[in-house]
């Protein structure tokens, strides 16, 4: 088939669409509502062949096979594909760019890094972190809900777990931002911030290494240094890779939760001031907020020629997982798109499917939950204070990038 320009107008979003497209960006679930009955999975030629499932169903099947549907290259839009379908892929992340039978010891590798005892311990840690970010600007009438609140949060609480310098937050959300957000708009300068993460993680992993055994500091730098598969010490590609990936999906993901949840409440006063009467819904509102503003969308690498659902898709054809639109099947959720804030059943996909269901979720949870719980806790209640200045980042992680709020 021919390549199609990303930069032209979609005319039919069933053989053309496009995730970067502003209304995409703006509000992806009137597109995914409109192909579920007509095309529940579509076709481009964007970025290369690419389908787009939209059923909770067809999505689930392909998380699970890990066979024909290869997590070697997740990225929504990997450049140069269109010309080549086995572009290369400049990082390893490994669990997440791995299939079995790497991904399955990788995994297990770090699961006791984010398990409920472990997560436990950081709340406390987030809860102060969330209440130094609200002192510094409780006092006024107004802040931006995004960048001055949710953007913070997770970079800090990764910083720890990793063991790298909290000054070096700013450098971190710079990354996340090139990388994840302007990545598809300038390719060089991604490539150039992934250069400069594979470069800073490389002098951190080696400095880690040249303290002596026992008087390295309990965290996920010293855990990959010491881990070992086999008896053998892990590659430096698998090393950096992990670190990568852990620090750049801890962000950006979380950040868009907090981010979209503070928006939800100011936009939606009768669910702001239900949870401050009934903060025992807090836990079903937390889910309610993860399902109704999944943010995250990653892709899968068809492995061989195959057909799924009857659509022919090729080797090197790439899939994406848009598990956000999973969440708004009414197949699965009664009134799909509307934010129910005690709803009871609620299987959602916000965090993946299969092998590959989010490492982090513990993690995420605890931070959304404390995130919004000071918010509350601390803040009168807000609204919008200008709609029209809320912005969204769309493709790999959609979030709100501006949210200012006033009190």
């Amino acid at each position: 088939m021919t390549a199609i320009d990303p930069s032209s107008e979609v005319h039919d979003w069933s053989s053309d669409f496009d995730i970067l497209d502003p209304d995409y960006v703006a509000d992806p679930a009137q597109v995914w509502a409109d192909l579920r009955p007509r095309c529940p999975i579509a076709h481009t030629e964007r970025y290369g062949s690419t389908w787009l499932p939209t059923r909770y169903d067809d999505l689930a099947a392909i998380a699970h096979d890990t066979e024909r549907f290869s997590s070697r290259d997740v990225a929504v839009i990997t450049p140069g594909r269109e010309l080549n379908p086995e572009a290369a892929i400049m990082l390893i992340a490994p669990p997440i760019t791995s299939d079995p039978p790497v991904h399955t010891w990788a995994r297990r590798m770090l699961l006791p890094r984010f398990g409920p005892s472990r997560i436990e311990e950081l709340t406390p840690v987030t809860h102060a972190l969330a209440d130094d970010l609200i002192d510094a600007f409780s006092d006024a009438d107004g802040a931006d809900a995004a960048k001055d609140y949710a953007q913070h949060i997770p970079v800090r609480v990764i910083a720890r777990m990793l063991g790298v310098p909290l000054e070096d937050e700013d450098t971190f959300t710079g990354w996340a931002v090139t990388i994840l957000q302007q990545g598809f708009h300038d390719i060089q300068g991604s490539i150039d911030a992934i250069m400069e993460v594979i470069t800073y993680f490389g002098d951190k992993l080696d400095e880690r290494e040249r303290v002596p055994d026992g008087e390295r500091p309990d965290d996920l730098v010293t855990m990959l240094v010491e881990a070992r598969h086999e008896g053998d010490p892990l590659d430096d590609n698998h090393r950096i890779g992990s670190c990568f990936l852990l620090l750049l999906a801890g962000i950006d993901t979380t950040w868009s939760s907090i981010g979209s949840s503070l928006y939800h409440l100011a936009s939606h006063p009768d669910d702001q001031a239900r949870l401050r009467s009934e903060p025992e819904l807090m836990t079903t509102a937390i889910e309610e907020l993860l399902r109704f503003y999944s943010p995250v969308t990653m892709a899968r690498y068809v492995a061989e020629d195959t057909e799924h659902a009857g659509c022919p898709m090729k080797k090197g054809d790439k899939i994406l997982m848009a598990f956000p639109a999973g969440n708004r099947d009414p197949e699965h959720f009664e009134r799909p798109d509307e934010f129910v804030i005690d709803r009871q059943r609620n299987r959602h996909f916000a965090f993946g499917s299969g092998i590959h269901r989010c490492l982090g979720s513990n993690l995420a949870r605890m931070e959304l939950r404390v995130a919004v719980e000071r918010f509350l806790d601390r803040i009168p209640t807000f609204e919008l204070a200008d709609p029209s200045a809320v912005t969204w980042s769309g493709g790999q992680v959609r979030g709100p990038r501006s949210v200012p709020v006033r009190w």
